[in-house]
């Protein structure tokens, strides 16, 4: 009984997905489901009800109306996140033994699709931080710069892929990147999770959705960015770049046969949620809040990075000479909860759900961080790490998952080739992927990122067997 126990018990201040702020911010057509006796909405695929993947019923319905609303072709309704969606689509965008365009800053669930397809991540290179350590976005520039930096030998490549936020809220225009990419005959999928409510237009000071700039696909984290349950997404389809037939196939290997009926009813009411006046009302008054609150904070000392999505505080704490996950233990003991802990930062996650008092307690436990932690020098640059503008696996990434491995001390692994993803989670990014080669500036690097990481990164790492056959062509 510790799960239950542990799930009744309060825990502070959250500043932390899910969105509806431990149900604050529900829709109140799910707060009235989930108020009848329980149990009542816990239902398999009746056939009224249907299923993501059924032409009839109410599920089909419903997602024909999100569509409508959304302005796009085709919607499909998630309840493995938006990990289950994201590699549903690009599994059904590409063919095994082709590659796939996509930025360093994608999450794990994208290689991991990679792998289950076969396919080759050409992965290319992010402008980097150097005082917080961490990428931005690529604009039109920066992508010139890719396409004209890819390797004279990769497969042919059967889609691109764009991170649009991240998870820290750094966001620009990707209307010239999907236009740039797709003029090459790729289609385009964005990894939107973060940034559901940039499709609702509800406010010219939010960055353009990648739905409204002609993405061919895009999936949305329901309870990262709307009011969804956790575990609920929806993907967006558009244009005829992409066979709806082949992505609902994709779909039906990933997704489980017994869709919970709650979780697709949480899709439902958090998407119609911002069509009506209320819930647009809401958010309006949410971001109108956010912007305040940071600019108040700022009045106050508090050193906020700035990013483009007013839901996301980013403390730079390393101006401060404090670590983000040092500063993230300091904090839950006294009661704070954060989202993502880095070694420079810490993002809070302001959600949809309306935070009391919150800007006299941030000021209070910032100024409190600092007196436990005196005499801090801030943190010197970070080194960005060593790694061509364009780049792919020395070997086939389903080939180093799937050979022969041994554990070797990381600090001892130069020259090995990777056999896992090695991942700091959050934010799931990872920093090596399987097939890759670890030469002397590589592992230099990720020494580094272990010393700041602390045992997020393990001192161990499964690489492939020296005495395996490298997989040929």
């Amino acid at each position: 009984m510790v799960l239950l126990r542990l799930l009744h018990r309060p825990v502070g201040r959250n500043l932390f997905l899910p969105a509806h702020g431990r149900g604050k911010a529900l829709p109140d057509s799910l707060r009235r489901l989930l108020r009848r006796r329980a149990g009542v909405w816990d239902l398999p695929e009746l056939p009224s009800i249907g299923g993501p993947l059924e032409p009839e019923g109410a599920v089909a319905i419903s997602q024909r109306q999100a569509a409508d609303a959304m302005g796009v072709d085709h919607c499909w309704y998630g309840v493995n996140g938006a990990t289950g969606l994201l590699q549903a689509a690009l599994l059904g965008l590409c063919r095994p033994g082709q590659a796939v365009l996509m930025p360093r800053n994608v999450h794990r669930s994208l290689i991991q699709a990679c792998l289950l397809g076969q396919l080759t991540p050409l992965l290319f290179d992010l402008p980097f931080l150097n005082d917080r350590g961490q990428p931005l976005p690529a604009d039109g520039a920066w992508l010139d710069r890719v396409l004209h930096a890819l390797p004279d030998q990769h497969p042919s490549i059967g889609a691109a892929v764009l991170v649009h936020p991240t998870y820290q809220g750094y966001a620009t225009d990707p209307a010239p990147l999907i236009d740039r990419l797709q003029q090459r005959g790729w289609p385009v999928l964005v990894d939107e999770a973060h940034g559901s409510h940039f499709a609702t237009t509800i406010d010219p000071d939010l960055p353009p959705s990648a739905v409204q700039s002609g993405a061919d696909l895009v999936v949305h984290s329901l309870q990262k960015s709307a009011s969804g349950l956790v575990q609920t997404a929806v993907l967006w389809l558009q244009g005829n770049r992409v066979d709806p037939d082949a992505i609902e196939r994709s779909i039906g290997w990933l997704q489980t046969t017994s869709p919970s009926a709650l979780l697709l009813a949480s899709c439902e009411a958090s998407l119609n949620d911002w069509q009506t006046t209320p819930g647009r009302r809401r958010l309006q008054r949410r971001l109108g809040e956010a912007r305040l609150l940071k600019r108040g904070l700022l009045n106050d000392g508090v050193p906020l990075l700035d990013t483009q999505d007013p839901l996301r505080l980013v403390l730079h704490t390393g101006a401060a000479g404090i670590s983000g996950l040092e500063a993230d233990d300091w904090l839950l003991d006294e009661g704070l909860m954060a989202e993502l802990p880095e070694p420079a930062t810490l993002t809070f996650c302001l959600g949809l759900a309306k935070h009391q008092r919150i800007r006299a307690r941030l000021r209070g436990m910032w100024r409190a961080l600092l007196s436990a932690h005196p005499g801090r020098q801030p943190q010197p640059p970070f080194e960005p790490p060593p790694l061509p503008l364009v780049g792919q696996p020395a070997q086939p990434l389903a080939w180093a998952w799937r050979a022969p491995r041994q554990s070797c001390e990381l600090r001892r692994a130069e020259n090995t080739v990777a056999a896992e993803l090695l991942c700091p989670y959050p934010p799931g990014i990872p920093l090596l992927v399987p097939g890759e080669c670890l030469d002397a500036a590589r592992l230099h690097w990720l020494l580094k990122q272990q010393s700041l990481w602390g045992d997020r990164i393990p001192d161990i790492l499964d690489v492939v067997d020296q005495t395996a056959e490298p997989e040929t062509a």
